[in-house]
């Protein structure tokens, strides 16, 4: 009885949904999961359920997920529900444990080799013995290939067919990086060592070739849970295949939409053919949003609305469960810069008034994007810490290049104009300002060195005023010596360390956390889409990468771009992901760019639904203020009175009826009943001049007052 009671309490609390997860019968459960929806409490909570009810033991239990800390978080809960023995691991962690226990059974009583922590020394060495001169980035980008070969269950002899098919920007010629696989295998033996796919393979290979390691294996784990099952590739799910050896009592967790590594091999394919693998599943869907506003969750379902492919078969519709909060923000500015420092002085002001820094992000496409928010956040004197890298000027080709151009001090002639100085400088170091290279790493470098050739530009743009004698003054041209100088003070003001700020992070690197407030910055065609995602499978997952950063904010979300990389440069156009918002508003000044004029920015406010909080894009949506599918809460008197009111106007003035107002707007102004000039302007449609030749009137009409009251024998003249 006791015990009934303990499985019992897990469910309090649940939502429909999530009790239906944790309850669904035993065999095949997929639960897909939206952001914000609670998938660990629903899974742990499954777990405790059975558990506690007596109908699986916890120590039979294996649950696998894909960071330490989300195995950790897992543990933890489990342990609060009363579930403790429960196995949590990463997929990698789980192998490495099977793999140690039966090394002496499956090697004839030798040890388990030693396991490499990276494959970049090796595969440096296997490139050299092939002909080719690889370093750091070069090495990284190869490792990367290798990674997803091996984790897609591609052999060396079978790479360059399988990297044709699947479409992949190879580092080099595919036939010279399969001849770099093979070479770096051939090292990897006679060096006595393996590494984390061998080491999947290796478990894999010991359940399904040894019949004994299998069923202990079996007999010890019965029943399985996989978390972020949007994220598994084909060497993790055959290795969950083997784990379960035909049975079935298997629990998964994902989201399509969040699909963002297929570029590591990672594959929804398996959780979008779930049901069809498992003909008897349970599909469970959770949407209730308990991260974020409704504003928030209105704009993440418009954006991620338009997506297709396979994907968007499984797209989940969000329904906010919080309080309304802000609309998020989409501003508009005419530089780089600009929006860096505007960004940086709404984190001072966000600080200031009471949110923790710990709880602010500003979330970007690609890492050299940081430099530019690490310098306005230090002139704001606003405390932040990098996610997933290093900081800008602590990357190693950051320093290298920083060494290269002081090296130049002394050999590129003075008169030199900087940012011709600053090219000269790099292509001495590998750099060149064609095309980016092929392949994460060394385009990631590319992209580094890049800001680097763009910081000089901006700074040439500002050239200082130096005095000459005692009383003139001229203009002195920046030198490379001046810009090395300007390097090294940024660098020592970012160096100092700090423990609680703002977060600045990649979307890749931000999946899976979340803020009170965040900042997408740089939504620009060429960056979110990236000009490298070439087929309509690459932009999809653009797409998706937008919608995990806007499903990070829980209240507070701006989204940006700038019209131009620096001052003066090339017009750009906003992200095609962005969804057709209503520009009816005015334009704000602000101080902008690099020099001392003003620039305009404009400012775009996004119309939410006010009942379901979702993103109106549709005109009469807009007006009316709520989607058309929602239900409407129109006074139907006031509607007449209105009706009949703009008869008399339209007949006063001799035009159309619509021309006074629209169908639309007569029924958002039933609906919503502005009582004072304010509420009524926010009605889209009723413009300041509008407002002035008819806003009296609507307001006494919805006051109460009768047609004849406002328009007895009343002549409406617009003036011209």
């Amino acid at each position: 009885m006791v015990v009934h009671s303990a499985s019992e309490q897990v469910l309090a609390g649940l939502d429909p949904e999530q009790r239906s997860a944790v309850t669904a019968p035993a065999g095949p459960v997929c639960i897909l999961a939206g952001a914000g929806t609670g998938k660990t409490r629903a899974i742990t909570s499954r777990i405790a359920h059975r558990a506690l009810s007596g109908e699986i033991s916890p120590r039979h239990v294996l649950a696998v997920t894909f960071t330490a800390r989300a195995a950790a978080e897992m543990r933890h809960r489990l342990t609060l529900l009363g579930a403790q023995g429960v196995q949590a691991r990463t997929f990698h962690a789980a192998a490495l444990r099977q793999v140690r226990y039966f090394a002496p059974r499956l090697l004839a009583g030798r040890a388990m080799p030693e396991l490499l922590d990276s494959k970049v020394r090796l595969v440096t060495l296997a490139a050299a013995r092939v002909g080719l001169r690889a370093d750091r980035a070069a090495a990284r980008d190869l490792a990367g290939e290798i990674e997803w070969a091996k984790s897609s269950l591609v052999e060396p002899t079978d790479y360059v067919v399988a990297a044709a098919r699947a479409l992949r920007d190879t580092p080099h010629e595919p036939a010279k990086v399969a001849d770099v696989f093979t070479a770096y295998e051939q090292l990897k033996r006679s060096n006595g060592v393996i590494d984390f796919e061998d080491m999947l393979r290796a478990a894999v290979w010991g359940i399904e070739e040894h019949p004994d390691v299998g069923e202990q294996v079996r007999g010890q784990y019965r029943h399985f849970v996989v978390d972020e099952y949007q994220d598994v590739n084909p060497l993790q799910q055959r290795l969950l295949d083997a784990w379960l050896g035909g049975r079935d009592d298997l629990t998964v967790v994902g989201d399509a939409s969040q699909t963002i590594y297929s570029f590591t091999g990672a594959t929804s394919a398996y959780l979008v053919d779930f049901p069809r693998r498992h003909r008897n599943a349970t599909v469970v869907r959770l949407v209730r949003d308990y991260r974020s506003t409704p504003q928030v969750v209105g704009l993440a379902n418009a954006v991620i609305s338009q997506a297709r492919g396979t994907e968007a078969r499984l797209r989940l519709e969000l329904s906010g469960q919080r309080p309304p909060g802000p609309e998020p923000d989409l501003r508009i500015f005419t530089d780089e810069p600009a929006e860096a420092n505007a960004v940086a002085a709404r984190c001072r002001a966000l600080i200031d008034a009471g949110t923790p820094a710990k709880e602010i992000a500003v979330l970007f496409r690609v890492n050299a994007q940081s430099e530019a928010y690490e310098k306005a956040l230090t002139e704001a004197s606003v405390p932040y810490v990098v996610q997933g890298a290093e900081r800008f000027f602590e990357r190693a080709e950051v320093r290298q290049a920083m060494v290269a151009l002081r090296a130049a001090t002394r050999s590129i002639p003075g008169e030199t104009p900087l940012p011709a100085a600053v090219v000269e400088a790099l292509t001495a170091v590998g750099w060149s300002p064609e095309a980016p290279p092929a392949g994460g790493a060394a385009r990631e470098r590319w992209e580094a060195l890049s800001a680097l050739v763009q910081l000089s530009e901006e700074y040439a743009a500002s050239p200082e005023v130096v005095p000459i004698g005692e009383a003139a003054s001229v203009e002195r041209q920046v030198t490379l010596s001046d810009f090395t100088e300007e390097l090294a003070r940024r660098a020592a003001q970012q160096h100092v360390p700090t423990v609680d700020g703002v977060t600045l992070a990649s979307l890749h690197s931000a999946k899976g956390l979340e803020w009170d407030a965040v900042f997408l910055i740089g939504l620009a065609e060429g960056t979110l889409p990236t000009t490298y995602a070439k087929t309509v499978e690459q932009v999809e997952e653009e797409r998706r990468l937008l919608y995990v950063g806007i499903t990070r904010a829980r209240e507070w979300l701006w989204l940006s771009y700038a019209a131009a990389r620096s001052p003066g440069g090339r017009a750009r156009r906003p992200s095609r992901f962005l969804p057709q918002l209503d520009r009816s508003g005015g334009t704000e000044r602000a101080v902008g760019g690099t020099g001392p004029a003003r620039a305009e920015r404009r400012r775009t406010q996004i119309v939410s639904c006010r009942i379901c909080g979702a993103t109106l894009l549709a005109g009469p949506d807009r007006k009316l203020g709520r989607c058309p599918t929602c239900p409407s809460d129109i006074d139907d008197e006031l509607h007449e009175r209105l009706r009949e009111w703009r008869q008399r106007v339209a007949a006063a003035q001799k035009v159309p009826a619509y021309v006074v107002f629209t169908d639309a707007t007569l029924i958002a102004l039933a609906e919503r009943r502005p009582g004072r000039s304010e509420e009524l302007i926010a009605i889209a449609g009723i413009g300041p001049r509008k407002l002035g030749l008819y806003g009296d009137s609507v307001l006494a009409l919805v006051g109460g007052a009768g047609v004849d009251d406002v328009c007895p024998e009343k002549t409406f003249e617009i003036s011209s």
